[in-house]
């Protein structure tokens, strides 16, 4: 057995580096605790470099097929803990206001991050599905934090039903899997499946249906997003943030290891695409509809995120080079955008106490980097040019177009980009037109702390560079191509 410890440097860095701030929570004083913060800080960003320096190939592997180090894996690790350093950032001004164990806080968010780099590696369903309880349990622990808070201890409590029936779903799909094919090696499977896929039709197309009813659940896609929007209001806004960009980009990268490396093949490939596109065109539909009615920004960007699931799985459902490059470039987009939004959220419900749209009003006033940000945040996750969610949705319509027998789902995709314009320009028309006795400050214009500062930033820069200079990117994005063969 390949045991290759040296391929899992920065997941072992990151476990180890969760215990310290555990522990060395125990020896600050309650003033000295936001250094906490900014270790976390620097466990993520030190456990970034490690993956960028650990050796990465299609063939780099541990425990056999066990644990996988190749492209793809490595982009969806960076876009997990870039997700966990602006969430640790923006958590300041809640750290100093509400949470009250910090070290545990700070400790649980480094944890699941592990378990989802541990997912996106998996290249064998028991040790993905252990992976994703990993990744998932603290989650359900965060969400509930604010214990005094009686919308935090309900999200918590839905997060944790829901959660545990899609883990049970996922684990009978799982079970099928190995029924059929005798291995949980997913390369292994495959290769069975070439062999008696004539009699393994029914087993494989409910294992298939257990799959992505189970990891829909991560995605939120619809009709398994019912929890999102309570859970997105009700827990921790940095939580809210995390679970929106790291627990999708985690969920995603399962997704594609199971789809791609063990459903190509055989029968249940004649069922998968056209599935996962119902679903894709469901998400788009019903998140970008949903949205229109929210007044609770918090809210509206829970359905937005669903949406936003459906856009990337347009590209999904392309099973191409071009679509899987197309995937990696919009969830790298998504993840500065919508971080940077939701930092901006954590930066105005600690000034007001609120999270309605309607206080948004005269925010350009008040604070110009809030307000000029969101708007350039809004606008990527609309797709409007020059930011990187016009390169993202490009490039994914791109995928379903070269398809051939996708022109439908693409033309949904855009006539639900028009509608979702609407309710991004009703936050924008807010900040900037808007004004109401309701939202006036009398401090003036506003100071923000450094760190949910630097939260802000990283997402307006990201956001900004890859839409005005794409090409680095879609480079990058391009070498996870080389994780699958087409």
């Amino acid at each position: 057995m390949n045991i290759r410890l040296d391929l899992m440097i920065p997941e072992l860095f990151l476990f180890c580096w969760a215990i310290v701030v555990l522990t060395a929570d125990l020896f600050f004083i309650k003033e000295k605790k936001n250094i906490l913060l900014y270790m976390s800080q620097f466990g993520f960003l030190a456990a970034a470099a490690l993956v960028i320096f650990t050796p990465t190939g299609p063939y780099e592997m541990a425990f056999k097929w066990m644990f996988i180090n190749d492209p793809f894996a490595s982009f969806f690790k960076i876009v997990i803990l870039l997700a966990g350093f602006m969430a640790v950032s923006s958590s300041y001004e809640a750290v100093q206001k509400s949470i009250e164990h910090k070290g545990e806080f700070f400790g649980l968010v480094i944890m699941s991050a592990v378990g989802m780099m541990f997912l996106v590696s998996s290249g064998e369903l028991v040790s993905l599905y252990v992976a994703l309880e990993l990744s998932t349990i603290p989650l359900f622990i965060l969400t509930a934090f604010q214990k005094r808070y009686l919308k935090s201890s309900e999200a918590g409590l839905k997060y944790l039903i829901l959660g545990a029936f899609s883990s049970a779903l996922l684990l009978y799909g799982i079970s099928f899997m190995y029924g059929m094919t005798g291995t949980t090696v997913l390369i292994a499977g495959s290769i069975n499946i070439l062999q008696y896929s004539n009699s393994m039709h029914f087993g494989l197309v409910m294992a298939l249906a257990l799959v992505v009813a189970g990891l829909g659940f991560k995605l939120a896609l619809v009709p398994f997003h019912m929890w999102a929007p309570d859970v997105y209001e009700g827990a921790p806004t940095p939580i809210t943030s995390y679970l929106s960009v790291a627990s999708k980009a985690a969920g995603l990268g399962a997704l594609v290891r199971i789809i791609y490396g063990f459903f190509t093949v055989g029968t249940a490939s004649d069922y998968w695409g056209l599935l996962i596109a119902i679903l894709a065109a469901m998400a788009m539909i019903v998140g970008n509809v949903a949205a229109i009615l929210q007044s609770n920004i918090k809210r509206m960007l829970a359905y937005s995120s669903i949406a936003q699931a459906g856009y990337i799985l347009v590209g999904f459902v392309a099973a191409s080079q071009l679509g899987l490059s197309g995937i990696s470039i919009y969830i790298f987009a998504y993840l500065f955008a919508n971080m940077g939004a939701f930092a901006v959220v954590v930066a105005v419900g600690h000034k007001l106490n609120s999270d309605k749209i309607e206080d948004y009003a005269g925010m350009a006033r008040r604070s110009p980097l809030i307000a000029g940000s969101m708007t350039v945040f809004l606008l990527s996750l609309a797709g409007i040019p020059p930011t990187a969610g016009f390169i993202a949705k490009y490039k994914v319509f791109m995928a379903a177009i070269e398809n051939g027998t996708l022109l439908w789902l693409v033309m949904i995709a855009v006539a639900t980009t028009v509608v979702s314009i609407f309710y991004y320009a009703r936050v924008i028309k807010e900040m900037f037109i808007t004004e109401r006795e309701v939202a006036a400050n009398p401090e003036g214009r506003w100071i923000l702390s450094s760190p949910i500062t630097i939260a802000i930033l990283v997402g307006l820069l990201g956001t900004l560079i890859i839409g005005i200079f794409p090409q680095p990117f879609l480079e990058l994005a391009s070498t996870v191509t080389q994780s699958f063969v087409y």
